[in-house]
């Protein structure tokens, strides 16, 4: 099988002061990979040289995900058109598009016989449809060859083109996924060359589209709790079904600095308050990412009766 990606870059730099990164505290502790379907995983992802965003993002999970069996993988090239402050992925002129990659992504998947997969990929603002028609093609050629394996995806904002998001609802994913990151205030320093409204319409557009909507927001950039739980009801208002909450980690000292490690409980808190707010499924703790038990966020109801059958044995 041919090379999924391999494409090799150095992480992007930003215009951030390098600073020393500040001690994890006991709870960001993460267990090493282990295990027969771990090295099986990382077998497939070395021998057929594929790419994805668990190594080149630098999951805490990626032993965790990789031991179950999944993985996330990232098209449309590892080279990045924006220069996100948080982001380990590479920033600079991507490659050409890769027209065979959907039907490689496609062979990926059968042959690591995941029941759940998760795709991601860079922004790719140079092109005039933004990735959207590979992404279209990719999903295509995913449900063809494995016709029982559930999907979500993980797109850019296409800068809330309804056009180019419209091919992505087209090809009928399970989840469609498109990330906050962060709070408005913080927006234009975390994400640069995003738009918090902008990410607003995408989620809103999926949604009346017809489509199980999913986002994810970091925690630990100098945001409040205020601020998050506003970012909650702007999302709960445009409809998002699934949201993931967990701790910034500075990828580098050329990155972003974490400004606090947020606690067990208060992410525990702002569990209990999504579900108030009316998502269907809301993950929240230190190590939570976005593809953290995605196989999990396709089920309808599943979150907010487990939260509900929780309350009910806690009175």
């Amino acid at each position: 099988m041919e090379d999924l990606l391999n494409i090799k870059s150095t992480p992007c730099s930003t215009n951030t002061v390098e600073v020393p990164r500040v001690k994890k505290p006991d709870w960001l502790r993460v267990k090493l990979p282990i295990g027969e379907e771990y090295k099986h995983v990382r077998n497939l992802v070395d021998t057929h040289k594929l790419h994805t965003i668990c190594e080149s993002g630098n999951c805490p999970n990626m032993g965790e995900c990789w031991g179950a069996g999944t993985a996330t993988f990232m098209i449309l090239g590892n080279i990045c058109t924006r220069s996100c402050g948080f982001c380990a992925v590479a920033t600079g002129r991507p490659e050409a598009v890769d027209w065979d990659e959907p039907q490689r992504v496609a062979e990926a998947i059968y042959l690591m016989k995941v029941k759940h997969a998760v795709i991601t990929s860079v922004d790719r603002d140079e092109l005039q449809d933004g990735g959207s028609i590979i992404w279209h093609n990719t999903i295509k050629a995913v449900k063809a060859l494995n016709p029982d394996t559930t999907l979500e995806t993980l797109i850019p904002d296409f800068k809330a083109q309804k056009e180019n998001i419209q091919r992505v609802i087209d090809a009928a994913p399970e989840v469609v996924s498109h990330n906050m990151e962060t709070v408005e205030r913080l927006t234009k320093q975390v994400r640069i060359q995003a738009k918090y409204r902008r990410s607003l319409d995408t989620l809103r557009i999926l949604k009346e589209g017809g489509v199980r909507t999913k986002t994810g927001i970091m925690l630990g950039l100098g945001e409040t709790k205020d601020e998050v739980i506003e970012s909650l009801k702007d999302l709960a208002g445009v409809g998002v079904d699934v949201v993931t909450l967990g701790q910034y980690l500075q990828p580098t000292q050329k990155h972003l600095p974490v400004a606090r490690f947020v606690h067990p409980d208060e992410f525990a808190e702002l569990r209990e308050i999504g579900y108030e707010l009316g998502f269907d499924y809301v993950e929240s703790g230190p190590l939570v990412r976005s593809s953290y038990h995605s196989e999990r966020h396709v089920l309808q109801g599943f979150g907010r009766n487990k939260w509900l059958e929780e309350k009910a044995l806690a009175v």
